[in-house]
C-alpha cells in the first residue's frame, strides 16, 4: 500500500514508513530528500490550506525575508529568477510551490490536516498518530518540521477584552479591515512591525506605535536584480554559485560579534547608530530609539524605510507603557488616552514553546513536554532520549541570529536521512539517542553560550526560555561549525534495536 493510496477514509489506519509534520522549508526539504534516497512511503501533514509554513501563515503588508534570496533557498534547488536581493513573502511562497512541483511531492501532501497527537507503541515499534479530523496514521518514523515561528504571541494587556474594534496579529492579518483614515494602534516594534508599519502608515488617519524595547536596526540595502544579472545566472551557473558563496561568508562573518568579539560588535553598532542618525533628526526620538543593550542580544533587524516612517506627521511614537485598553481607546501609564479604531499586534511568536497544541508521548507513556520539564533539549537539536525514531527539524538550539536557517535545515535533513540509512544497514527498526550523549551536548551548549551576546548582552528576548532565562533557540556558533558536527552519524551515540 503506497503512502498516497490509502488515505481516503478516516475510519481506518494508514501505514507509512515516515510521517512529516509541516510543509514549510523543513518538511518540503525532508520530503525531497526522502524521494532522492528512494524512500517513497511517507506523508506530509500540513494544518493550513497551502504549503509554505511561515511563508504562508505570514501575509501581512510588506512581509519579506531578512536574508538575501540567493541564500534563503535550497542549495540543491537554486533559482535564477529572484527579482530582489531580499525576497517578499509571495516570491518565497512561489519558490516553495515550484519545489513541490519539480520534485513531485504533491501525492505525499495532506493539506488542512492538523497534527494532534503521536504515541510510541513499544511493542510494535511504531508511532500511532492522530490528526484533528480523526485521521489515523501508523508510522515507524516521525519527523517534526513545525518550526518555531507560527504560533503567535499575544501581549497581556489590562482590559484587552473590552476593546470593541477589530484586533488581529500580524501573522493573521485581516485584509477585510479597512485601515484608510482610521486610528490604528500597533503594539510591538519587532521584525514584523518594522515591515508592515511603513506599508500602512500612508493609508491610516493616525498611527500610534507602542514600543517596549527599541531594536537594533541596520540598513537593508535592498535592490532589484536586473534582467542582465538573471541572464548571467542562467548562462553561467558558476556565477550564481559564487554569488551565493559571497553572501554566505558575508553573513557568517557577523557571528563573530555575537560570540564575543567586541571590536566587530561595536563596528556593527556604529553602523546602526549612523543609520538612525541620518534618518531621525529629533534628538528625543533618537534617544527613545537607541537600544540600551548590546547589538545581537535581541534579533538584529534590517530596514531602510522604518525610521523615515516615524517622521510622518500622522505617526505618534509611544514609549510609555500601556496601563489599560478601553472600548475605543488605549490609556498609557502617564494618563494619556488615545482614540483607537483598530488594534494590530506585532508581538512575535511563542518561539521557546515547541510542539504547541499537540502531544507527543514517548516510551513509558511520558509526554515530551513533561520529559523536557523546564528546558527543551535535543541532541544536535534533532533527537530526544526517550522518544525513539523522532526527529525534530529546527529543534532546540539550532536557530540563527546571523545567517540563513535553510542551511541548518539541510544539515538536519541530511543527518536524519543518514540515521534512517544507519538503521537500514544495521537491520534495526528503532534508533534512540543515548541519554548521556544528549546531556553531554546540553552541557556543551551551556558552556559555549557563556560569554556570547545572547547570554550577557543585557536584554530579555524571545531567544530565551521565559521560565529559566536560558537560551534555548540559538546555535552558539557559526553555521560552518554546525555543518561539521552534522556531516555523519556516530552509531555509538545511539541505541539501535529491532
Amino acid at each position: 500500500m503506497t503512502a498516497s493510496g490509502a488515505f481516503s477514509s478516516n475510519s481506518r489506519v494508514t501505514n507509512v514508513d515516515v510521517l512529516i509534520v509541516g510543509a514549510g522549508f523543513s518538511g518540503i526539504c525532508m520530503g525531497i530528500k526522502l524521494l532522492e534516497a528512494g524512500m517513497q512511503s511517507f506523508l506530509i501533514f500540513e494544518k493550513s490550506e497551502e504549503i509554505g509554513g511561515t511563508w504562508w501563515e505570514n501575509r501581512y503588508p510588506g512581509c519579506a525575508c531578512d536574508i538575501p534570496s540567493h541564500l534563503y533557498s535550497f542549495s540543491f534547488a537554486p533559482s535564477t529568477e529572484w527579482t530582489r536581493m531580499y525576497p517578499g513573502q509571495q516570491e518565497i511562497h512561489d519558490y516553495l510551490k515550484r519545489c513541490v512541483e519539480r520534485y513531485g511531492l504533491a501525492p505525499h501532501l495532506r493539506l488542512n490536516t492538523r497534527f494532534q497527537e503521536a504515541a510510541w507503541d513499544e511493542s510494535e515499534s511504531v508511532w500511532n498518530i492522530t490528526a484533528a479530523d480523526g485521521v489515523r496514521i501508523r508510522a515507524r518514523v516521525l519527523v517534526s518540521g513545525m518550526g518555531a515561528l507560527h504560533v503567535p504571541h499575544y501581549p497581556e494587556l489590562p482590559g484587552l477584552e473590552r476593546f470593541s474594534g477589530p484586533a488581529f496579529h500580524s501573522s493573521a492579518w485581516d485584509y477585510g479591515v479597512n485601515l484608510d483614515a482610521k486610528n490604528v494602534a500597533v503594539v510591538g516594534t519587532g521584525a514584523s512591525a518594522i515591515q508592515f508599519v511603513p506599508q500602512i502608515a500612508p493609508r491610516v488617519g493616525k498611527l500610534y506605535l507602542f514600543q517596549r524595547t527599541p531594536p537594533w536596526i541596520v540598513p537593508r540595502m535592498d535592490f532589484a536584480i536586473s534582467e542582465k544579472w538573471k541572464h548571467r545566472f542562467r548562462r553561467i551557473p558558476l556565477t550564481r554559485w559564487a554569488f551565493r558563496q559571497y553572501i554566505f561568508w558575508r553573513q557568517e562573518f557577523r557571528v563573530l560579534g555575537f560570540l564575543g568579539n567586541e571590536s566587530i560588535r561595536k563596528k556593527a553598532e556604529a553602523i546602526a547608530l549612523r543609520h538612525m542618525a541620518r534618518r531621525i533628526k529629533d534628538p528625543k526620538l533618537r534617544e527613545a530609539l537607541t537600544p540600551k543593550y548590546q547589538l545581537g542580544c535581541k534579533r538584529v533587524l534590517v530596514s531602510d524605510d522604518y525610521y523615515p516612517t516615524l517622521n510622518r506627521a500622522n505617526v505618534e511614537f509611544v514609549t510609555d507603557g500601556i496601563a489599560e485598553v478601553c472600548e475605543h481607546s488605549i490609556v498609557t501609564r502617564d494618563g494619556v488616552e488615545r482614540p483607537i479604531d483598530v488594534l494590530i499586534y506585532g508581538t512575535g511568536f511563542r518561539a521557546t514553546e515547541p510542539l504547541i497544541g499537540c502531544r507527543v508521548v514517548g516510551k513509558s507513556g511520558v509526554e515530551i513536554h513533561d520529559a523536557w520539564g523546564k528546558r527543551m533539549t535535543a541532541y544536535l537539536g534533532v533527537t530526544v532520549s526517550g522518544f525513539p525514531n523522532l526527529f525534530i527539524l529546527l529543534g532546540p538550539n539550532t536557530g540563527l541570529g546571523h545567517n540563513s536557517v535553510v542551511l541548518m535545515i539541510e544539515a538536519q535533513v541530511r543527518y536524519t536521512i543518514n540515521c534512517l540509512k544507519l538503521m537500514k544497514s544495521r537491520k534495526q527498526r528503532v534508533l534512540e539517542v543515548r541519554p548521556e550523549i544528549q546531556q553531554s551536548f546540553v552541557d556543551e551548549i551551556y558552556r559555549r553560550m557563556s560569554g556570547t551576546v545572547w547570554q550577557s548582552g543585557g536584554c530579555h528576548s524571545w531567544y530565551q526560555d521565559q521560565q529559566t532565562g536560558e537560551i534555548t533557540t540559538l546555535w552558539p556558533g557559526s553555521v560552518v561549525s554546525y555543518l561539521r558536527r552534522m556531516r555523519s552519524v556516530s552509531a555509538s551515540d545511539y541505541l539501535l534495536t529491532s
